[in-house]
């Protein structure tokens, strides 16, 4: 039974041992639900800021790409109307140099006429042919500025039609870049415009190193003594300097315009590889390949069955998927310590080992139930944050069985594990012996 003091009223009261474990075990789940939305909260306030920089970019793009294209046609517009002008303006010409010189000719006529009624010498013959001529003169005329009205119509038409399809192809220009770009905005929703994913996820770490990693190395591996090298190592160290769990990471992004569309599948072998040449306990991919696929948009997919301790994440759960690795492992970390612990003790006892292997066959089973648990639980976080109340319930159970490891080592004594041992009851009842003469 424990005593403790009530801080509001000041009365003390007692508690047994589980009650008090059960008390204990909520306030656990209550900073550990805490801590899970506090990240889901970070991780979406992130996603929510990137995508409103990557708005704001695309939409000044944009109206840049539509300022720029509103001038061009403006300009053809000047263009077009300036062509109308000088081709009305060339006609009109045309027409007034016809209509002055048929005014012109007309004027001739009638004085050639008024000539020839003033001149009764002139014959009749002479002035048939001199109206002949004139009437040829004019109809030559006639004859060539219609040629070259319609050669003017005929240039015009054919500078209307070029200009008009220059404005066409300039038109489709502007709309495929529209449209690339609207396809870009599509393609990018969980990336930082103008960054690469490696400078992003470096920056993303930076910034929450000095309050949730401070015992940690995140850096490029850029040792290629055995023939290839993954991107990113993180290592995690306890105070002691006790590696508490190492991940091994690549980057892969989508390039723009690109043919060759590569698949996760593609990288997950070499990745493996990395992982156990560099001795890291973990290998994760952070992939924008593959931008519709539902498998891989879920957040965090385990590939555990293909390759060991082995997930592909998208970007925004770069973070998170750290904290959860890192927290499994300190528990774990946690009972091997209590099993060497154990395992340095050297008893020369009879039954002594077998009793232990017992124990630790129990503590193991338990260890191995937990961790079971935990792989259920980032596999439900893996497929949907909706799935995020089934998490916690696995979490809870595991954690019971954890507290049972932890109660049952904390129950272990020297007398249960030599309890029906002749030869330890011989040395107890020698030592109580002793005790008694020495009284």
């Amino acid at each position: 039974m424990k005593d403790l003091k009530c801080p509001s009223c000041g009365k003390t009261f007692q508690i047994d041992p589980s009650s008090f474990e059960e008390i204990l075990l909520q306030i656990k789940d209550e900073e550990f639900n805490k801590q899970v939305k506090e990240r889901l909260i970070l991780a979406e306030e992130d996603n929510k800021k990137a995508l409103e920089i990557l708005k704001r970019e695309l939409k000044i793009q944009l109206i840049e790409q539509e300022r720029i294209k509103e001038t061009e046609v403006q300009a053809l517009k000047s263009k077009l109307n300036l062509a109308e002008e000088k081709k009305t303006s060339a006609l009109n010409e045309l027409r007034n140099q016809a209509s002055n010189k048929i005014h012109s000719l007309n004027n001739e006529l009638t004085k050639l006429k008024d000539e020839i009624k003033n001149q009764s010498l002139i014959s009749e013959l002479s002035l048939k042919n001199k109206v002949n001529e004139a009437v040829a003169n004019l109809e030559k005329e006639n004859s060539s500025l219609t040629n070259s009205i319609e050669k003017i119509r005929l240039e015009n038409s054919i500078n209307e039609k070029l200009i008009e399809e220059k404005f066409k192809s300039k038109i489709s220009e502007r709309d495929l870049t529209i449209q690339e770009l609207r396809e870009m905005k599509s393609r990018l929703s969980t990336k930082m415009v103008g960054e690469t994913l490696e400078i992003h996820c470096e920056t993303q770490f930076n910034l929450n190193r000095a309050t949730a990693f401070k015992n940690s190395y995140f850096e490029k591996d850029n040792d290629a003594t055995l023939g290839s090298k993954g991107d990113y190592i993180f290592r995690e160290f306890d105070n002691n300097k006790v590696e508490i769990v190492s991940i091994m990471f690549e980057m892969k992004n989508e390039s723009l315009g690109g043919t060759n569309k590569r698949k996760n599948e593609d990288f997950l072998k070499e990745l493996d590889k990395d992982r156990r040449q560099k001795s890291c306990e973990y290998a994760v991919l952070v992939s924008l390949l593959e931008p519709d696929s539902e498998l891989y948009n879920a957040g965090i997919v385990d590939v555990s069955h293909r390759f060991p301790k082995m997930y592909v994440i998208r970007p925004q759960f770069f973070l998170p998927i750290i904290s959860l690795l890192r927290n499994a492992s300190m528990e774990t970390l946690k009972y091997k310590s209590q099993i060497d612990l154990m395992k340095r003790e050297n008893y020369d006892i009879t039954n002594f080992e077998s009793t232990l292997e017992q124990f630790k066959n129990a503590v193991g089973k338990n260890v191995s139930l937990a961790q079971d648990r935990f792989n259920d639980a980032i596999t439900e976080i893996d497929k949907s944050i909706s799935h995020l109340q089934k998490t916690k319930e696995a979490l809870i159970l595991s954690k019971k069985h954890l507290l049972s490891a932890d109660s049952k080592s904390q129950d272990l004594t020297v007398k249960k594990l030599t309890k029906n041992n002749p030869t330890m009851k011989k040395k107890f009842d020698d030592l109580n012996n002793f005790e008694d003469q020495v009284a």
